[in-house]
């Protein structure tokens, strides 16, 4: 035998699960502390899933204990109120890699290649040589199905022993109706700190604000993490796959496995945003018959098609038209569940959160979610906390490596308010920044799914919608910095004046002069206040909007302000009035406000839960600045318009329990001075209070 057979002879395939056995640090096995961590996750994320899938609230419980601290052996259990699985389903979800239900659709999910689970089974049985113990019960059955799962990693298939059922009891004694078990002992190592299975839990309830999590650690310390909504995140569909993503192997095999009978009738039926038209021009583009199976083009017409589809070819100079792929494929947490889930979990006085409409690239629909959390008791000094997540998934590792990471990096945080060297780098102050990616086609820096992998158009995505918030962040301080210094002057003019008043009084032997003209003339502004408090009898929430003109002038105003339309809310005990200036903003033509007077705008948000909505955004139009608002950008009404407009050329439907026309208000004017000779301002009792409620 020569040597070239020699060496053939020597070579064999691997099996899937042999090569990980071998590289188990792909999955995130590489350490003992950060293998506890990954089995966790998995098992987490598959029952997040289920749940989600089957319409459920997820309720999920993980235990960690101890068996033999020297040699660092940790039992982990987790269970779920999930739909459960099949019997015959269980070996082959525990014990098969690459089997899985997810691989093939184009939409959002946690998982997809089925690789996570098993590999926690093949990681317990490397590590400890045990099974790993699972219990399921379907609502279907009135037993739960036992079985002590492990992996024949040659054969990439399922070893089953201690098979059975069994009746499931909770610790009541109550019968588990649905619902999956998992116990594993392996070889890893329990840690505290910002790496740690309590912070990946954390982290987990924050962007799955509708679930239940308890965590029992190794000490017998309960840790609990309520839900907080009974919304279900948006269920998401699968999508077919776009040409601008497509690669020329896939375009192949697909020509290859189809039966369709012309080319026209392949492309629509195979791929999103193809329409009739485009269809017939991508064939013109790349010369192609319409009426060509697509089972008989050559390689050459293939690569010629995807070059068409591409944008490379085109007609008359210009590319195919495509339209862009639906996006119900994706299901954002959206911006108020993400502003429960941080103030459930971070103690703070002011949270921003944002929803960015979505985008697509290399045919891929995709949705950048931020949130900023300021104040409260994080330390000054430190930098910011950075909360990474992809598919409502946290990203523990490799921060400093992660796409995301540098999208925050990118902005300038000194304009915003925030310290930062050199206005690079992550910034520094109280804050917690938060940064979600929801995608069909998350691409990460590896399988452990620990990183994004660097892409051009996300990050400036990302980075856009950072600034966004930031600007947020910047005249949330401002107008605090304005109210603080207006309160001081307010009890400094109020304690001062009439003590001086008063003495003087007493030496020329005259009656105390009334002070509150010359307050007014002191303090020279217009104050605005706002309330937003949950009515625990109405099941809503109320909003008071004060306006007081501390300025010797009468002033005139059109007051706007926020609400979450778009989430459901109805506007509300209005007496007010008012009108509809776009989706979410609503605004009042108000009265002249004399000198010293007051104006209380009330009304109430129906149709939310409580912590839904908690500040509310003021703003005005008027000459004279408003302490505690701010004036009206009219290009972000123009930008709410546009997003409008565009939503409904895609056929998405607005609320339109408002009238949705703008409001034509003339620029008020203020009242000439000589209107009004010598004013006299009643001073109402409780005026301090105008700064009251943290505002």
């Amino acid at each position: 035998m020569g040597i070239a057979q020699k060496l053939a002879a020597g070579q064999k395939q691997v099996a899937i699960s042999e090569f990980f056995e071998k590289n188990k640090h792909f999955l995130g096995f590489d350490s003992l502390a950060r293998s506890l961590i990954t089995a966790v996750k998995e098992s987490v994320d598959n029952s997040l899933d289920a749940c989600e899938e089957a319409r459920m609230l997820p309720t999920l419980k993980i235990q960690i204990n101890k068996v033999d601290s020297k040699k660092d052996i940790i039992e982990m259990k987790t269970t779920d109120n999930g739909p459960g699985l099949p019997q015959k389903s269980v070996e082959k979800v525990f014990g098969q890699l690459l089997f899985g239900s997810r691989f093939h659709a184009i939409r959002q999910s946690r998982g997809q290649q089925g690789i996570g689970i098993t590999g926690v089974v093949m990681y317990s049985q490397l590590t400890t040589g045990s099974p790993t113990h699972v219990r399921s019960k379907i609502a279907t059955e009135p037993t739960a199905s036992v079985v002590d799962i492990g992996l024949d990693t040659r054969k990439n298939k399922a070893t089953k022993s201690n098979s059975g059922r069994e009746i499931w009891e909770d610790e009541n004694g109550e019968l588990i109706e649905h619902g999956l078990e998992i116990t594993c002992r392996m070889k890893a190592k329990y840690q505290r700190g910002r790496q740690s299975v309590w912070q990946y839990l954390r982290m987990t309830s924050i962007v799955n604000p509708h679930a239940d999590i308890t965590f029992i650690d190794p000490e017998g310390e309960v840790h609990h993490w309520p839900r907080v909504t009974e919304r279900l995140p948006t269920k998401v569909e699968s999508i077919k796959p776009h040409p601008r993503g497509i690669h020329l192997g896939q375009l192949q095999r697909m020509c290859n496995e189809s039966k369709d009978s012309r080319m026209t009738v392949f492309l629509r039926g195979n791929f999103s945003g193809v329409s009739s038209r485009s269809a017939k021009e991508l064939c013109e583009a790349s010369e192609i018959d319409v009426k060509v199976k697509p089972k008989s083009l050559k390689p050459d017409q293939v690569r010629s098609l995807l070059e068409a589809m591409q944008g490379e070819k085109t007609i008359a100079g210009k590319p195919v038209k495509l339209l862009n792929p639906p996006t119900n494929c994706l299901s954002p947490i959206e911006e108020m569940l993400i502003k429960k889930g941080l103030s459930k979990t971070i103690d703070s006085r002011y949270i921003i959160t944002m929803t960015r409409t979505p985008s697509v690239a290399n045919g891929n629909p995709y949705q950048v979610e931020v949130g900023l959390i300021f104040g409260g008791s994080m330390a000054a000094d430190k930098h910011v906390e950075v909360l990474r997540f992809a598919n409502r998934v946290p990203l523990m590792y490799q921060q400093g490596g992660c796409l995301l990471t540098k999208a925050i990096e990118a902005v300038n945080w000194r304009q915003y308010g925030l310290e930062q060297a050199g206005g690079k780098g992550l910034p520094k102050g109280p804050a917690a920044i938060l940064v979600h990616l929801a995608s069909t086609n998350v691409q990460f820096t590896s399988e452990a799914k620990e990183a994004l992998a660097d892409n051009g158009e996300v990050m400036e995505e990302a980075r856009k919608a950072i600034m966004e918030m930031g600007r947020g962040l910047k005249k949330h301080l401002q107008k605090k910095k304005k109210m603080a210094k207006t309160q001081e002057k307010f009890e400094l003019i109020n304690d001062i004046l009439p003590a001086i008043a008063e003495k003087s009084a007493q030496i020329l032997d005259r009656p105390i002069p009334e002070l509150s003209g010359s307050i007014t003339k002191i303090m020279s502004a217009v104050i605005s206040e706002t309330q937003t408090t949950w009515n625990k009898e109405t099941k809503m929430t109320d909003v008071e909007i004060i306006l007081f003109n501390y300025t010797s002038r009468a002033r005139s105003y059109t007051i706007l302000c926020t609400w979450p339309e778009k989430f459901g809310a109805i506007l509300a005990n209005n007496e007010m009035g008012g009108r509809k200036e776009a989706t979410g903003v609503w605004a009042w033509k108000l009265a002249t406000l004399a000198p010293g007077e007051r104006i209380t705008l009330n009304y109430s948000l129906d149709g939310l839960e409580k912590g839904d909505w908690t500040e509310t955004d003021v703003f005005y139009r008027g000459t004279q600045e408003v302490i505690g608002a701010t004036k009206m950008d009219e290009k972000f009404l123009e930008e709410i318009r546009q997003q409008e407009k565009a939503l409904k050329e895609a056929g998405i439907e607005i609320s339109e329990t408002n009238d949705i026309e703008s409001l034509e208000i003339e620029e008020p004017q203020d009242i000439e001075d000589n209107q009004f000779e010598q004013p006299t301002v009643e001073v109402p009792d409780g005026q301090q209070t105008l700064f009251g409620g943290g505002n």
